[in-house]
């Protein structure tokens, strides 16, 4: 069975409730489900999934030194990750607030490792964004992420 990570980091609770509903979607296709804080995957970990989904609030245009700091170390598995599903996601306090900018930094790296991401032609494209807290659009888009990840998942593994 596939499995799959949904890791994320939330001082105010709005990336938190999108990762639940991204975990919950993910648990619904049927696929192995884990959510954890960002703080507590270690990168060595990130091998044990077949997909990887992060979240993060915007600062200044990018993501937490928190989930930036995940990445970093995964220098460490640099290739292991390659063929893994990856998606990212983001909240932030205002429109034009950086939220593009924050998924597509997270995306990168997950590219840079070799890992298959799926855009969306409907709702977000690069990945479910909120401002503020998520309201019914963005937890749709983040159940549309959770499914593609599911869906790609159990294609693959």
């Amino acid at each position: 069975m596939a499995k799959v990570l949904i890791a994320y980091y939330s001082s105010s609770g709005n990336t938190k409730k999108m990762a639940e509903k991204i975990a919950e979607t993910v648990k619904k296709e049927e696929v192995e489900t884990v959510l954890k804080k960002v703080e507590h995957v270690k990168a060595s970990e990130l091998t044990d999934y077949d997909g990887i989904v992060m979240g993060s609030p915007t600062y200044y245009g990018t993501m937490a030194w928190q989930v930036k700091k995940l990445l970093d170390e995964s220098v460490s598995l640099h290739g292991s990750l390659k063929g893994k599903i990856g998606g990212a996601f983001s909240s932030a306090a205002n429109i034009g607030g950086g939220n593009e900018t924050t998924i597509t930094d997270i995306l990168n790296a997950m590219l840079i490792h070799g890992m298959i991401v799926q855009g969306e032609p409907n709702g977000d494209h690069y990945g479910p964004v909120a401002i503020g807290a998520p309201d019914s659009r963005a937890l749709k888009c983040c159940e549309r992420l959770g499914k593609n990840v599911a869906n790609l998942a159990k294609k693959l593994f």
